[in-house]
């Protein structure tokens, strides 16, 4: 099977041209397997690239555990990379995935992806919670850089309170200019990930409702550098939300089923 890896603030995929839909993608054992650092590729999860009978293509995202997910925004820039080097489109593109049609504008340097709308906030004392396409739990802490991310991430994520499905978690600290340094506990990865899209969406926009903070937001991510734009809408949520940021191709090959 031919394979390609990409990249967005170091969250990692493999990616899978699946257009002739030949790809066993109900063997949640492959997919796991494909996605392990040791026995496999490598990646943070596995996202087939289909037709679509109206729009550019469809994208099918995989938890790393072999579960298929919610959305992912990262991986939604990363595939939509992956679109444009195969030459399904030029600059600008419509595309559907799990939680509906995507438009996303790919540039040289970077891909901005929009992200479904989100009909508001539960502010919280200890943390907030949203949806950005995946559910998340926002909390502001401070020292985040020595922050134990796994394990107060892992008994949020399975605590009763988000039960049967569970939750991503994120923890946010502010820079002294602003941006927002955002470190993430991934439900389905089971693990804390470079970076993750729809985490940094979803603390972009709790930081716009309870201090203020304006579009477009900085986020700092321990892979690198994104921005979340957004427009408030009449109903208290929020609407035209753009995350942007790079989509690099690492590396392709073929592998042995």
């Amino acid at each position: 099977m031919h394979f390609f890896k990409y990249q967005g603030t170091g969250n990692d995929f493999v990616l899978i041209d699946d257009r002739a839909e030949t790809f066993p993608q109900h063997d949640q054992a492959l997919v796991a397997r494909l996605c392990d650092r040791r026995f496999g590729i490598g990646g943070d999860g596995l996202i087939l690239l289909q037709n679509h009978p109206e729009l550019d293509f469809r994208m099918v995202y995989f938890n790393a555990d072999g579960a298929e997910g919610s959305m992912c925004g990262n991986g939604g820039r990363c595939i939509v990379r992956f679109a444009h080097d195969l030459g399904l489109f030029t600059e600008h593109t419509r595309f559907m995935a799990v939680d509906g049609e995507h438009e996303a504008t790919v540039t040289e340097g970077l891909v901005s992806l929009r992200m479904t709308n989100v009909a508001g906030i539960d502010l919280g004392t200890e943390y907030s919670f949203t949806n950005t396409g995946s559910p998340h739990v926002v909390m502001t802490v401070d020292g985040l850089a020595q922050y134990d991310v796994v394990g107060v991430g892992r008994r949020l994520r399975y605590s009763d309170a988000f039960a049967p499905k569970g939750t991503n978690v994120n923890f946010v600290q502010s820079d002294e200019d602003g941006t927002l340094f955002v470190r993430t506990y991934e439900r389905g990865v089971e693990d804390e990930t470079y970076s993750c899209g729809t985490g940094v969406t979803a603390a972009a926009l709790v930081a716009n409702r309870q201090s203020g903070v304006p579009s477009p937001v900085a986020i700092r991510t321990l892979g690198g550098p994104l921005q979340v734009a957004f427009v408030e809408s009449e109903s208290g949520g929020y609407e035209r939300i753009d995350l942007i940021g790079p989509a690099v191709r690492v590396f392709e090959g073929d592998i042995v089923l």
